[in-house]
């Protein structure tokens, strides 16, 4: 995801704007566009406090009923150390 996107990014169950954004892996710097390029982040809605991952460069904004609860706690331990608390232990729709 280039980090440009989270300019147009709303949640998609409270349509809160801004989303904020916690990059976990980025691969690189665009030159052409001076923009880094997200591979691994989350997203965060501070309104309903859903977070919605961002992996392989993908936001994965799904409404909660399609989302994998299991994938969705793996991803929460693979960067507990780099995911703010109040995603970690308040993350809507499962937090760890």
């Amino acid at each position: 995801m280039k980090k440009s996107m989270i300019d147009i990014l709303a949640c998609p169950v409270d349509k809160h704007y801004p989303l904020e954004l916690f990059e976990l892996d980025v691969l690189a710097q665009d030159n052409q566009i001076d923009e880094a390029i997200i591979n691994e982040g989350l997203l965060f809605c501070n309104e309903c406090l859903r977070y919605y991952p961002i992996i392989d460069e993908i936001p994965m904004m799904l409404p909660d009923e399609l989302r994998e609860r299991q994938t969705d706690i793996n991803f929460l331990q693979k960067w507990k150390s780099k995911i703010p608390d109040k995603v970690i232990r308040h993350g809507n729709p499962w937090h760890m």
